[in-house]
């Protein structure tokens, strides 16, 4: 367990402080295909309830996403990623309290989306689809997820794996980072995200978990995603066959768990409600002033 560096994101509407506690980004896909709930909140007002019930369920951020990235995965163009998601963004307007984060590659979605109110970047390709994304992050002065993908989700599973994960991520998150800082993104508007299923293997999932600190030292905040991946699955298997996505809530449970203790700053659920109660009590461990101040049981 390591002591986390205490950061803070400058956003439009507020500022979050990163390393007091864990924060839970809550992850909405507004997709008819991504790996875990494909579909599940394709309609606007599937997405709208979906949205508002994961704040109620103590989501700290909502990360919305209309481009599936799932491992074989060819993408979409702007446009259609637009019409998935502006529709969204406007019926959540006024009526979500927590602030939105756009999962996209694209330089023009995230301008959109920022125009109709979000206020983070989350970019699965460490700024190497689109370089001109870093500009829009600067633009606007809104913080950027910066995640490591060997590859890309069409290619990511197929290898060759890295040799040595911890340096493989750790270089390609330096070099995301170098390309933010060129077009003007603040560091302290920099996240970082090693990629816990892009690009890496089952075991490598584990090792990135593991030695997490390591990548801790580069200075920046971290961001882990593990909710449902298919290393869980394959962790779990019955009879052969790997556990189906929605029946990894417990494997997540575990990972979010040694996430937090090894210095991760915010977790991506799909499972707001369950994860968010699993970090609450995970960073009583982590913070003493968080914990419980009667006796009892």
């Amino acid at each position: 367990m390591i002591r986390r560096k205490i950061f803070r994101l400058r956003l439009r509407s507020r500022t979050l402080v990163l390393g007091e506690r864990t924060l839970v980004m809550g992850v909405l896909n507004v997709t008819p295909d991504s790996f875990s709930d494909g579909g599940k909140f394709f309609r606007v007002e599937d997405a709208v309830k979906a949205a508002l019930a994961m704040e109620r369920a103590d989501a700290d951020i909502l990360d919305i996403g209309a481009e599936s990235t799932r491992p074989g995965s060819s993408g979409i163009s702007a446009e259609e990623e637009l019409e998935r998601l502006l529709p969204v963004l406007a019926a959540l307007r006024g009526r979500l309290k927590v602030p939105i984060s756009i999962d996209t590659q694209k330089a023009r979605v995230a301008e959109m989306a920022i125009g109709a109110g979000a206020e983070l970047l989350n970019d699965i390709s460490g700024l190497r689809h689109d370089p001109k994304m870093a500009e829009v992050a600067a633009r606007f002065g809104v913080p950027i997820v910066l995640m490591h993908m060997r590859g890309t989700p069409r290619t990511m599973q197929k290898g060759p794996w890295a040799k040595d994960v911890i340096k493989d991520v750790s270089r390609g998150l330096r070099e995301s980072a170098a390309i933010a800082r060129r077009a003007g993104v603040r560091k302290s508007q920099i996240i970082f995200d090693p990629g816990i299923g892009f690009g890496k293997s089952f075991a490598q999932n584990y090792e990135l978990l593991a030695k997490l600190p390591a990548l801790a030292r580069l200075g920046y905040p971290l961001l882990l995603g593990t909710s449902r991946k298919g290393f869980l699955g394959a962790t779990l298997a019955r009879n052969g066959r790997p556990l189906p996505a929605e029946e990894r809530i417990w494997g997540t449970a575990a990972t979010v768990t040694a996430s937090i203790l090894q210095g991760a700053h915010i977790v991506r659920a799909h499972d707001v409600e369950e994860m968010a109660q699993v970090a609450r009590v995970t960073d009583c461990l982590v913070n003493p002033r968080l914990r419980p101040k009667n006796s009892g049981d």
